[in-house]
């Protein structure tokens, strides 16, 4: 495939390419269908058909007024395909009004899934406490976390998160809140840090690898102000691995 479209590929980000999954992106309506239409073309006629039911688009709208959207309407081979106002592209959620709520919602769905599929060990009382975080930290807080390093989270999203984590470890522990136990005691006996500090150690840790990108590099250019060089050092000062 990527024989096959190396003339008509765009640089980053204007085509995203991860296997068979390609996000054509532009500024401009037309752009994207002409994209379409020549990605089509270059890639039906050898064998590799564009799925009509999985392709759908979605509008972009980072204004206040919601209104102002113009309608759009994108053709794969005469066939209407269908808008979204999400989609899942490489296991994140992205929405058309740019924030990440859907994709946090979206996160602790998939993070009770596997703790649900986890109960198992979470949940007996004869497993000890120090083997019951450990498979929280390894199998269902990475899942919880994914792609947090490049969220820019309100204090509900991280309220969210910390509501959701204490609710597993409670349950995991057998604790309830008529038990008047204290979340740091409970973070103590599963030796688990507050997923807030996870998410300022993932946010320094993507930091360093955007720092160290040559300037041309997509990720370099894709910084919209001085913020993140002047403020992250600061706010993330003293910040290390935390368990």
């Amino acid at each position: 495939m990527n024989y096959l479209t190396e003339r008509i590929q765009k640089p980053l980000p204007w085509n995203l390419l991860y296997a068979d999954d390609v996000a054509l992106i532009s500024d401009n309506e037309q752009e994207v269908q002409d994209s379409l239409d020549h990605w089509r073309r270059s890639l039906e006629p050898n064998g590799l058909r564009i799925s009509r039911t999985k392709t759908e688009y979605m509008v972009l709208n980072f204004s206040a007024d919601k209104s102002s959207t113009t309608h759009t309407e994108l053709k794969l081979d005469g066939e209407i395909l269908p808008r979204v106002n999400k989609f899942k592209y490489l296991g994140s959620v992205i929405a058309e009004d740019g924030t990440i709520t859907a994709d946090i919602t979206h996160r602790i769905t998939s993070g009770w899934n596997k703790w649900r599929e986890l109960t198992g060990v979470l949940c007996d009382p004869k497993m000890p406490m120090k083997t019951k975080g450990k498979v929280y930290k390894t199998a269902v807080r990475p899942v919880l976390l994914y792609g947090s390093e490049t969220w820019a989270t309100k204090q509900i999203h991280e309220q969210k998160l910390h509501t959701t984590e204490m609710r597993m470890l409670r349950w995991a522990g057998g604790v309830t809140l008529k038990d008047k136990v204290r979340n740091e005691y409970i973070r103590g006996t599963f030796k688990v840090a507050p997923v807030t500090e996870k998410l300022k150690e993932s946010r320094l840790r993507w930091f360093g690898h955007v720092m160290r990108r040559p300037e041309n590099h997509v990720v370099k250019k894709g910084q919209a102000s001085n913020y993140l060089a002047d403020e992250c050092p600061k706010r993330y000062e003293g910040v290390g691995p935390v368990q």
